[in-house]
């Protein structure tokens, strides 16, 4: 009987919900809006922009830098330098994690791209590969158990 007035309810609430409301339409145009209205801004800057107006030109320079940390070991450096046609060349140098050095040095232009020459001086140190156990003693003593583990288990 609980089932039978639930599906009346359902039936009329569905029924009744859509009276008094238009349903919706999705095959009407949507409704046009006027253009914006943009002007122009009436002020001018006070002071003339600080970038050149053609970035296409390559303009020469040169530059390097290099950091040497003993405590932290960091031992970097790059140079680079460009002459306003297009010709880059450079070189950098780190230390690497194995104790060599690598030292890069390139070149780059339009016709041939980035063309690296990679070297490494030193020779490579690994840590031993042998276990070597730990001294670290825990505070607290081992875990044991206060009875015997009994297997199988009896019941």
């Amino acid at each position: 009987m609980k089932i039978f007035v639930c599906t009346v309810l359902i039936a009329v609430l569905v029924a009744v919900s859509g009276q008094g409301y238009p349903r919706p339409s999705y095959n009407q145009a949507p409704p046009a809006y006027s253009a914006p209205a943009y002007s122009k801004p009436s002020y001018q800057p006070a002071y003339p922009s600080a970038y050149p107006k053609a970035y296409d030109t390559p303009m020469p320079y040169n530059f390097a830098w290099a950091v040497k940390d003993q405590p932290s070991y960091n031992d970097y450096a790059h140079q680079e330098t460009a002459d306003g046609k297009g010709y880059v060349s450079g070189s950098y140098n780190v230390n690497l994690p194995d104790g060599r050095t690598q030292i890069v040095n390139y070149k780059a232009d339009d016709y041939t791209g980035y063309v690296a020459d990679v070297r490494y001086e030193g020779e490579a140190k690994y840590p031993s590969q042998s276990y070597k156990p730990s001294s670290y003693k825990p505070a607290y003593p081992e875990y044991k158990p206060a009875y015997p583990a009994q297997y199988p288990p009896r019941y």
